[in-house]
C-alpha cells in the first residue's frame, strides 16, 4: 500500500540542463559527421581525388634563366634633397617708388638683365650736386696753384715773405683734398643711382613676384622683389652611413663617382632615372649625432627634371664588379640556413644549391659563391620544388611586357649573403 502511494521521483533542474547540453553536443557531432560523409562520398570529391592522383608524380612546370657573366656596377643608396646651384633674393638697396617690373613670373633671365626700376630722380640730383661741387673746388684749386707759382718766383727775388708762400702752399693742399672728397661724393652718388636699376646677378629662373609696381620700397624691407634660382647646373645633397666613407673616397680618387638621381613613380612602381651627375663634394667631417657623412653631387639638369626643394632617390656608383655571375633576383630563395637556388640539369631535375650573394638590386643578384656562368636556375615555380624534383621547363610569358624601355638601376641594395 505504501509502495503504491509513493510519489514519483522528480529530476532536478541542474541535471535537466546538463542533459540538454549533452544532447546539443551529440546533435552537432552528427551534423559534422554527415558533412564529412557527403564530401568524402560525393561524386565531385571522387573526381578531385582522381585528379590529384593523376597529377602526382608529374613534372612541375617552372621557368628558368641562365646565370650570366658580366660587369656589374656597385651602387650605394641614399635619399637626397635637390638644391639650386645659386639662389638669390633680389632686394633693393635704396628707397623710392617702384616704377616698373620688367620680368614675368617663372621667366628665365640672364646675368645683367634689368628686372625692375626705382625712381632715379632724387639720386640723379645728388650726383649732379656732387659733380658741381667738385667743379667749384677744382677752380679754386687751380687759382691757388697759380698764386703759389707767383709767390715762389717772388721769393726767389726777395720780393715777398716766405710765410705768404707757405700759406698759399697749404691752401693748394686744402683744395686738393676737397677735390678728392668731392670725387668720393660723386662715386657714392653714382653708386646710389645705379641701385635704382635692379639687374639679375646670375642666370636662372624667377619665382613669384613679391612687390608690384607703384609701391614704395625700402632698403630695410625684409622681403625682396623676387627670388632667382639657378637650375642649370643644379645640386643634390644626400647622406650615407659613415661605413661607406672608404668606398666613397676611393671612388672620388678614381674619378668615376657617378651619381644617379631617381624619382619614385606615383603608384609605387619602379624608379625612373631623372638625371646623371658626378659627386663633387665629400664633407670634411662625420655627423656624430647620426653617424652619417654628407655629400653633394652636381647635375647638368638640361631637361629641368630636378627641381629645388624636391626629394629624390640617389644612387652613388662606387665600384664595378668585373666578370660577376649574375642571376635574376627571383631566382634567389632564402631559408633558415641562408640563400639558395634551384639548378636544373640536363635531365630536368631540380637540385638545391647554397649560394652567397654579394650585391643585389632590382636588375640582378651577384653570386659570389655557389654558381658559375651558364648554370640554369629556376626563376618561377621554385616554391613547389624540393631537392630532386622533376621539372618541365616552360617559356617565360613576355607577351604583356611590351617594348623595352630605358630604366634606371632601381632601388639598389647591398646585402651580405650567407651560405646555406
Amino acid at each position: 500500500m505504501d509502495a503504491l502511494t509513493r510519489e514519483p521521483v522528480q529530476i532536478q533542474p541542474r541535471a535537466r540542463s546538463r542533459l540538454r547540453v549533452w544532447g546539443m553536443v551529440l546533435l552537432c557531432l552528427l551534423v559534422i559527421a554527415a558533412i564529412v560523409w557527403g564530401i568524402w562520398f560525393f561524386p565531385a570529391g571522387s573526381s578531385a581525388s582522381k585528379t590529384r592522383d593523376r597529377d602526382a608524380g608529374q613534372p612541375i612546370p617552372v621557368v628558368t634563366a641562365v646565370a650570366a657573366t658580366k660587369d656589374v656596377p656597385i651602387y650605394l643608396d641614399g635619399l637626397g634633397t635637390v638644391q639650386a646651384f645659386y639662389t638669390v633674393t633680389m632686394k633693393v638697396f635704396v628707397d623710392g617708388p617702384l616704377l616698373s617690373v620688367n620680368f614675368k613670373e617663372g621667366q628665365d633671365v640672364h646675368k645683367g638683365d634689368v628686372l625692375a626700376q626705382i625712381d632715379p630722380r632724387t639720386y640723379q640730383a645728388a650726383l649732379d650736386n656732387a659733380t658741381a661741387k667738385k667743379a667749384q673746388d677744382e677752380a679754386q684749386l687751380a687759382n691757388a696753384k697759380l698764386d703759389l707759382a707767383r709767390y715762389q718766383k717772388l721769393i726767389a727775388n726777395n720780393y715777398t715773405s716766405a710765410q705768404q708762400a707757405d700759406t698759399t702752399k697749404a691752401l693748394v693742399a686744402q683744395y686738393t683734398a676737397l677735390v678728392q672728397q668731392d670725387q668720393a661724393q660723386i662715386d657714392t652718388a653714382r653708386t646710389q643711382l645705379s641701385y635704382t636699376t635692379i639687374v639679375s646677378p646670375i642666370n636662372g629662373r624667377t619665382g613669384i613676384r613679391q612687390v608690384d609696381p607703384g609701391n614704395i620700397v625700402h632698403a630695410a624691407d625684409t622681403a625682396g622683389i623676387v627670388v632667382i634660382t639657378q637650375l642649370e647646373p643644379i645640386s643634390v645633397l644626400f647622406n650615407l652611413p659613415q661605413q661607406a666613407l672608404p668606398a666613397v673616397a676611393k671612388a672620388m680618387e678614381a674619378g668615376n663617382a657617378t651619381v644617379l638621381a631617381m624619382a619614385q613613380d606615383a603608384m609605387g612602381g619602379a624608379s625612373r632615372l631623372l638625371d646623371s651627375g658626378t659627386l663633387t663634394v665629400l664633407d670634411n667631417q662625420v655627423d656624430s649625432t647620426t653617424g652619417t657623412i654628407k655629400l653633394k653631387a652636381t647635375f647638368q639638369n638640361a631637361r629641368h627634371r630636378l627641381w629645388p626643394g624636391g626629394f629624390v632617390s640617389v644612387q652613388l656608383q662606387t665600384d664595378v664588379a668585373k666578370d660577376a655571375v649574375v642571376v635574376p633576383p627571383s631566382a634567389v630563395q632564402r631559408g633558415p640556413r641562408g640563400s639558395y637556388v634551384f639548378l636544373v640539369g640536363d635531365d630536368n631535375t631540380a637540385k638545391r644549391r647554397a649560394v652567397t650573394i654579394g650585391y643585389e638590386d632590382d636588375q640582378g643578384s651577384v653570386v659570389t659563391a655557389g654558381l658559375k656562368g651558364g648554370d640554369k636556375v629556376v626563376i618561377d615555380g621554385a616554391s613547389r620544388l624540393s631537392d630532386g624534383s622533376k621539372v618541365a621547363v616552360a617559356k617565360p610569358d613576355t607577351g604583356s611586357t611590351g617594348p623595352e624601355q630605358p630604366t634606371a638601376p632601381g632601388t639598389n641594395r647591398q646585402r651580405q649573403g650567407t651560405r646555406g
